[in-house]
């Protein structure tokens, strides 16, 4: 028997950053990533990974991408369950979807495969490129995100400065903020964005409640939440304003807060 798998596609979902915003999920047979964030609104990831796979056809995607409302979206966006770099037919996919539907494309990205050149160059037909970055040292990247074994922090921030340099498009920066950080720890921010020198800094504050296993629909907005989903304790706005006019002085670069 053929397992049915849901749609690639979802939405449009309204996004504080892009509008109406209509998800791609390159990824929908699992829950598939090279990390287990703490923070994950997918809950559960199912697959830790670095290997890149074909797990949803170009063909699948486009056939749902033609049965959605994609024409009352502003941006089509590249997220889902998962990272989307993982998949072999990224780069094939977004310029199939561009040639379609004329809308501009943004991949949300958590840059642990942006060191290998061929996934930089697949991701060249984007128009802009969001890139999480949520670490200052090792340490936090295992505390936070914890990454698949091989990942490293090195190899994150080498990944995001190539394709700055590679990239003509928007380049901005995603950061969670799951703590106070302490002066030290907010100078090495500072300077690992200036190092990559994104077009835009987004801190974020882990808001969204976190379910206990993967089920698709929290990939978008739509899930509702009841009492066995987890809520993380957060810093105030008013101490993440602190810290982005901190790193806004010591940076001069355009950093953002919802």
């Amino acid at each position: 028997m053929t397992k049915h798998f849901p749609s690639s596609i979802y939405g449009p979902v309204k996004s504080w950053r892009l509008g109406w915003s209509l998800g791609v999920d390159v990824l929908c047979i699992d829950s598939i990533c090279s990390f287990e964030c703490v923070y994950c609104q997918l809950g559960k990831i199912n697959r830790v990974t670095t290997g890149r796979d074909i797990f949803v056809s170009t063909e699948k995607i486009l056939s749902d991408l033609k049965n959605s409302d994609w024409q009352n979206a502003d941006v089509i966006t590249f997220s889902g369950s998962g990272e989307p770099t993982l998949a072999k037919n990224l780069g094939e996919i977004i310029e199939k979807i561009k040639e379609l539907t004329h809308k501009p494309v943004i991949v949300l990205t958590n840059s642990t495969l942006l060191h290998h050149p061929e996934v930089r160059k697949e991701l060249h037909h984007a128009d802009k490129i969001f890139c999480k970055l949520d670490a200052w040292s090792d340490e936090t990247l295992r505390r936070f995100d914890h990454p698949e074994p091989s990942v490293s922090l090195e190899k994150i921030i080498t990944g995001i400065h190539h394709l700055r340099h590679e990239f003509d498009g928007f380049l901005a920066i995603q950061t969670m903020i799951l703590r106070q950080p302490n002066e030290f720890e907010i100078e090495e921010l500072a300077e690992i964005f200036h190092l990559i020198k994104p077009d835009e800094v987004q801190l974020n504050l882990p808001t969204r409640p976190i379910p206990k296993n993967y089920f698709v629909e929290t990939r978008g907005n739509e899930v509702e939440f009841d009492e066995s989903f987890t809520q993380l304790k957060t810093i105030s706005k008013a101490e993440l304003e602190k810290i982005r006019a901190k790193l806004s002085e010591l940076t001069k670069l355009a950093i953002i807060t919802r």
